[in-house]
C-alpha cells in the first residue's frame, strides 16, 4: 500500500520542519539539531524521538538509529558514472538500493529483489531548502525511517558539493 509524505529540509540547516501526509495533516517532525552539523532527529507531532540519523566519527556514512540509540541502518554513496547511487543497509532487513539519473531531482528505491521500495522527489525550486515528496511502498521500512535516509542522502550530496567547491577553490 502506498503512503505518501512531505518533507523539507531548513534553509539555515537547523531547527524543527514539519512532516505531513496526502491529507496535509502534521505526522511529525524533523529536527535538524544544528548548523553546524548534519544530524537529524524524526520525531512524534508531540516531540518524542522516533529515530535520528547522522555521519559516523570521520566517516562519509550516514547512520540511522532508533529512539534508543541502536543502529538499525546506514547509507552510503556508491561510485557510478552518469547516475547518483546509494545503499543503504536496513540491518537485519535487506540491502536497497537508490538511485537517480545524472543531474534528475527524482529517486527511486530499490529493494535486493529490484522491487520498487519507495520513490521520492525534490519538490524545491533552485534558491529554497530542499523539500520532498516521498512515496513508500514498502511494509519492510516505515516513512519515518525512509526520510531519515533521504535527509541523509541529502547531507551526503551537501557534503560532497561542500568538499568539490572547496577543492577547486584551493586549486
Amino acid at each position: 500500500m502506498k503512503k505518501t509524505v512531505y518533507f523539507s529540509d531548513n534553509f539555515f540547516s537547523s531547527g524543527e520542519t514539519d512532516i505531513y501526509n496526502e491529507n496535509q495533516k502534521i505526522i511529525g517532525k524533523i529536527d535538524l539539531r544544528s548548523a553546524f552539523s548534519a544530524a537529524v532527529d524524526i520525531k512524534t507531532p508531540d516531540g518524542k524521538i522516533i529515530l535520528s540519523g547522522s555521519f559516523g566519527f570521520f566517516s562519509n556514512k550516514w547512520y540511522v538509529k532508533d529512539h534508543e540509540e541502536k543502529e538499525i541502518g546506514e547509507l552510503r554513496g556508491r561510485f557510478a558514472f552518469f547516475k547518483s547511487i546509494y545503499e543503504y543497509k536496513a540491518h537485519g532487513r535487506g540491502i536497497y538500493r537508490l538511485e537517480s539519473p545524472a543531474f534528475s531531482r527524482e529517486y527511486t528505491l530499490f529493494d535486493k529483489n529490484d522491487d520498487l521500495a519507495a520513490e521520492f522527489k525534490r519538490t524545491d525550486s533552485f534558491f529554497e531548502a530542499a523539500a520532498f515528496e516521498l512515496s513508500d511502498y514498502t511494509p519492510d521500512l516505515g516513512s519515518e525511517e525512509l526520510v531519515a535516509v533521504v535527509m541523509g542522502m541529502n547531507a551526503i550530496q551537501k557534503r560532497r558539493r561542500s568538499q568539490n567547491s572547496s577543492g577547486s577553490a584551493a586549486t
